[in-house]
């Protein structure tokens, strides 16, 4: 199981495009609301219906998180117990850990870029506390996967697919399925 948190004000590219991705690639996914409600309505004005709220979530079968980034999506994700315990458990089992955008200014808070190569939007590299700062669309050190923005969400999607199947295969399967020529 792969959750995808979402708060108010996610960047919504960033969210549902690798959601779609691993959803074609037949990877268990849930979307997952930090309110109570579980409608959670986007950066841009999109409300999305959440699979699930975070009092519903369950460690049976997790694979990893991710954390669409956009603003005030990714504050409102760091404000959130949920995910900051569920970033501790996959922390400390070495589950998949994927930020995108602003978002892995969250995880260079907890300093789970400790000695990690990590990328970001441009103006949170000082949020990467700890971090080898890349400039790169992707990067993916050990369990954690960071992207630097929208621009990169199919890129930062296959490369989360291809991290869960532990090959390329799928991924590029997919990629070409639909036309994507990044």
């Amino acid at each position: 199981m792969i959750y995808v948190f979402l708060a108010e004000g996610f960047e919504e590219l960033e969210a549902m495009a690798p959601i779609d991705i691993l959803r074609r690639g037949n990877a268990e996914v849930k979307t997952v609301s930090v309110t109570d409600d579980k409608t959670v309505t986007g950066s841009h004005g999109i409300p999305v219906i959440c699979d699930i709220t975070a009092k519903e979530i369950t460690t049976d079968n997790l694979q990893g998180v991710i954390l669409p980034g956009g603003m005030p999506g990714t504050l409102n994700l760091e404000k959130s117990d949920a995910v900051q315990e569920l970033l501790d458990y996959c922390s400390s089992n070495n589950l998949l850990i994927a930020a995108i955008c602003a978002a892995p200014s969250v995880l260079g808070h907890k300093e789970l870029l400790k000695g990690k190569k990590a990328t970001c939007f441009k103006g949170f590299e000082k949020d990467l506390i700890g971090a080898f700062v890349s400039d790169e669309k992707v990067v993916e050190d050990q369990n954690i996967i960071t992207s630097c923005g929208a621009g990169a969400a199919y890129d930062f999607g296959f490369r989360i697919l291809s991290f869960l199947e532990k090959n390329n295969e799928k991924a590029e399967e997919i990629s070409a399925s639909m036309r994507y020529s990044g």
